[in-house]
């Protein structure tokens, strides 16, 4: 079993009010959510990546630099 650790945090009040409704409705508590959240950082896996950023995945090479990609960019769009 892991420790737990108290941890203070600066959020919005709206963000406040949307995830205390948010943990009521589904019957849990927000720092249960912080956790599960933070908790799925460590995972690298596919299904943590937004479909957008999957769908991008492939269009440059790996081994491109930034400068490649601004001079792509310009090109294309000049």
């Amino acid at each position: 079993m892991s420790t737990k650790k108290k941890l203070t945090l600066s959020v919005d009040e709206r963000v406040i009010e949307r995830a205390r409704r948010y943990s009521s409705q589904h019957n849990t508590s927000i720092s249960k959510l912080v956790t599960d959240y933070l908790s799925q950082l460590e995972s690298s896996s596919e299904a943590t990546v937004a479909p957008w950023v999957q769908r991008l995945r492939g269009i440059l090479p790996s081994d491109a630099s930034e400068d490649e990609y601004r001079e792509h960019l310009e090109e294309k769009y000049s």
